[in-house]
C-alpha cells in the first residue's frame, strides 16, 4: 500500500523528521485559506499516487494566496499518468541550498534493508545510479542491530555533508529507520531532503510503501489507504482475500500459488507474444482456497471487459480439485458467459473434479493436461474470438 506524500509526511514527522508544515485542500478556496493562513509564497502539489508531478505541471509556486487558487483550479482534476488529482498539498516554499536524496527499502539478494543517500536528490533515484551510479551511497543494516553511527557517519562523509549537519543528518536517518521498522514499510523515501538557506534539513518530500500483509498489524495506516486510483477489480479482491492485479491482455488468469501463477502469466506470454496475446491479470486464489472464493475470483475476472478466455490452472494440494470445480460451477451458474474456457485440473480429487466439470455440461470449455497444452489452448481461443 503507498501514502501520499502528505500521508509519509506527517508519518514521518511523527519519528522527529523535520517536515513543513503544510495541509491538504480538495478545492481552490480551501487552497487559497490555507496560503493565507501560512503566509508568504507557497508550494501547490497535486497528491496522486505516481512519479512526475512536476513534469506535468502538478507542482507549482505561489507568491500569493489568490495565486495559490488558481494554480489548485488548474491542478485538481488534472490526469498524470492517468491518476485523477483530486487533493493539493500547500506547503510553505523553502529557499533550497541543496537536495539530498535518503530512503530505506528492502535488498532481497542481502537479505537485509538498505539505506541509501546520494547527493544528486531531486532526481528518480533509478535514474542516478544508471547515469552516475557513483554518486549513490549505500549500507546494509543488520536488523538484529539496527542502524549504527558509524555508517550514518559513512554516508554524510560519502556526499560530503558539511560536517555542522552530521548531527541533525543522523537524528533524521535514525527517524527514518524507526519510521520504517515500526510501520512495517517495504520503502521509506525523502526526496529531496533539503539544506536551507538558514543550513537546517528538512524533508520536503515523501514517500512511503507499507508491507499489504503486515496491515493487520496497522489498522491507523490502513485507513489512510487511497482507493479512488485503483481498479474496482483489485478493491472487490482485496475484500475477498484474494491476490489479484489487472494487466492489459486478453487471458482472465486464475491459478492457486503465486508461483504458478507467474508461470502461467509467462507461458501465455510466450505463446502469444507474435500476435500480441497475454494475460489479462495476475490472481492467486492461495493455497486453501474452497468453492465460495473460486466463485469470486471468476466473477472479478469476468467483470473484466477486456477478457476473451479465461484460463484456470489448478494444482491440488491443499485446495482440492473437486472444490475448485464447484466453485467453477457456481461461478459460471450466477453468471452465464459463452467465453471459451480452458480449464487444467491436477492434483488431488482431480477426477472428481473434471467429473464435476463434465456433468456442468459448461459451454465452450476446454480441458488441458499441461500447462503448456493450456496455455497454447488459451491464445488460439483468444485468435478464434
Amino acid at each position: 500500500m503507498n501514502l501520499h506524500e502528505y500521508q509519509s509526511k506527517f508519518r514521518f514527522e511523527e519519528f522527529g523528521i523535520p517536515v513543513p508544515h503544510g495541509k491538504v485542500a480538495e478545492t481552490p478556496e480551501q487552497a487559497r485559506l490555507i496560503a493565507a493562513e501560512i503566509g508568504g509564497p507557497v508550494v501547490v502539489k497535486a497528491q496522486v499516487l505516481t512519479g512526475g508531478r512536476g513534469k506535468a505541471g502538478g507542482v507549482k509556486l505561489a507568491r500569493s494566496p489568490e495565486e495559490a487558487e488558481q494554480h489548485a483550479r488548474a491542478i485538481l482534476g488534472m490526469a498524470i499518468r492517468g491518476k485523477i488529482v483530486r487533493k493539493v498539498l500547500v506547503d510553505p516554499a523553502a529557499r533550497i541550498k541543496q537536495e539530498i536524496y535518503l530512503g530505506i527499502t528492502n535488498d532481497r539478494a542481502a537479505r537485509k534493508p538498505v539505506l541509501i543517500c546520494s547527493a544528486e536528490g531531486g532526481m528518480d533515484i533509478e535514474e542516478v545510479n544508471r547515469t552516475k551510479p557513483g554518486a549513490i551511497i549505500r549500507e546494509h543494516i543488520d536488523p538484529l542491530l539496527g542502524l549504527r553511527g558509524y555508517q550514518i557517519n559513512a554516508l554524510a562523509l560519502g556526499i560530503e555533508l558539511p560536517y555542522a549537519l552530521w548531527r541533525p543528518f543522523g537524528k533524521i536517518a535514525t527517524g527514518l529507520y524507526k519510521c520504517y521498522v515500526d510501520s512495517d514499510a517495504t520503502l521509506c523515501e525523502i526526496n529531496p531532503l533539503i539544506i536551507t538557506e538558514n543550513d537546517e534539513l528538512m524533508a520536503v518530500d515523501g514517500k512511503m510503501s507499507i508491507d499489504d500483509n503486515a496491515l493487520f498489524r496497522h489498522p491507523d495506516l490502513a485507513a489512510l489507504r487511497d482507493t479512488s486510483a485503483e481498479p474496482p477489480e483489485e478493491i472487490q479482491a482485496r475484500e475477498a482475500g484474494l491476490s489479484y492485479v489487472k494487466l492489459d491482455g486478453q487471458i482472465g488468469c486464475m491459478v492457486n500459488g503465486a508461483g504458478l501463477a507467474m508461470a502461467t502469466m509467462d507461458m501465455t506470454s510466450l505463446y502469444g507474444e507474435a500476435d500480441g496475446i497475454g494475460p489479462a491479470n495476475f490472481l492467486d486464489i492461495g493455497g486453501g482456497a474452497d468453492a465460495e472464493t473460486v466463485a469470486a475470483a471468476l466473477r472479478i475476472i469476468l467483470a473484466d471487459p477486456n477478457v476473451k478466455v479465461i484460463l484456470l490452472n489448478i494444482f491440488g494440494g491443499i485446495t482440492r480439485a473437486d472444490e475448485v470445480a464447484r466453485g467453477v460451477i457456481a461461478a459460471f451458474t450466477e453468471h452465464p458467459t459463452d467465453i471459451p474456457k480452458v480449464i487444467r485440473l491436477v492434483g488431488t480429487n482431480e477426477d472428481q473434479g473434471r467429473a464435476l466439470l463434465q456433468a456442468a455440461a459448461l459451454p465452450n470449455m476446454s480441458t488441458a493436461m499441461t500447462l503448456a497444452d493450456a496455455a497454447r489452448m488459451a491464445v488460439a481461443a483468444v485468435k478464434g474470438a
